[in-house]
């Protein structure tokens, strides 16, 4: 089969199109940087080099394609983070009812079923929600939780402020989840794609740590064991983010999205409908790479 894949050589959609193209299907991979050619290339794939803010683009990428993998990448760079998703999401589904795509993958998040209050889930939630009126197209929605590697960014702060923090108190339950595992669920499906109608399914890797354990493991490994975890106001949250550099549009993403994870209605559909089985990575696993991040900053 012909499949399209959004994400460039992304976290999932690296490893998704080199299970793709292992199974002996042909891959198309959609990038911004022509210089990222020569690697997309070396994986097997064929490299589509336009932006994805491009219809009349992706409506000749999407050309003959028996799939396609939806993703909308931040771009930390715009002036109005949801009007830039929307953008992204109305032509991707243009280009799917131009080319009447038999299948189609979709990257959302937990918190898409609130479609709104959820910072830069509300973009994908509009995705998800043009997706429903694909009559043409099987389409099937992937909802993962908090990634892994969005503990990175608790780096800075340990180092300049010697402690973790975010906007949840510290026996919060917060769902963790690896790409690697999205990727290979992105991968069951594609492989041998047999979902028909409209369908929605919940990822997670590690659904038993709370920001206490997590601080407590991450103390751990550099050689803080006192580590403290701090729960934030919104109001510091936000400032910190802008004294990072993060412009006024993403910070406000941001803090919504903490605020609804607070109040315990982003990630409420994933306990209601949980994974049939987590995936493989656990927080175990990941603080290695934590730590060689955080020795390397």
């Amino acid at each position: 089969m012909k499949y399209i894949i959004t994400g460039s050589t992304g976290h999932i959609s690296k490893p998704l199109s080199e299970k793709l193209i292992a199974a002996g299907h042909h891959v198309t991979i959609i990038t911004s940087s022509a210089a990222k050619t020569a690697q997309i290339e070396s994986l097997g794939a064929k490299a589509a080099v336009g932006s994805i803010e491009d219809r009349d683009f992706l409506t000749r990428t999407f050309a003959e394609a028996d799939g396609v993998y939806l993703m909308i990448p931040p771009n930390f760079a715009a002036q109005d983070w949801l009007a830039y998703q929307k953008a992204v999401a109305e032509n991707y589904i243009a280009a799917v009812e131009a080319n009447k795509i038999k299948y189609v993958l979709i990257l959302s998040s937990v918190g898409a079923d609130l479609r709104h209050g959820v910072g830069p889930v509300d973009g994908t939630a509009y995705l998800e929600e043009l997706a429903t009126k694909l009559t043409a197209s099987n389409v099937h929605v992937l909802r993962p939780s908090y990634f892994f590697y969005n503990l990175m960014s608790q780096i800075g702060m340990i180092k300049h402020a010697g402690f973790v923090g975010s906007t949840q108190p510290a026996n919060f339950k917060l769902v963790l989840t690896a790409p690697s595992d999205i990727a290979d669920v992105a991968a069951s499906h594609l492989v041998k794609p047999d979902w028909s109608g409209y369908s929605i399914e919940h990822i997670g890797s590690d659904d038993s740590q709370t920001w206490a354990s997590i601080t407590r493991a991450i103390g751990a490994a550099i050689g803080k064991p006192e580590l403290p975890y701090v729960e934030l106001t919104d109001e510091q949250s936000h400032a910190g983010m802008l004294q990072a550099g993060l412009s006024k549009t993403v910070a406000d993403g941001y803090a919504a999205m903490g605020k609804s994870l607070r109040e315990g209605k982003m990630q409420a559909a994933y306990w209601k409908n949980p994974p049939k089985a987590l995936g493989k990575v656990k927080l175990a696993d990941f603080i290695p790479q934590f730590v060689g991040a955080y020795n390397a900053a």
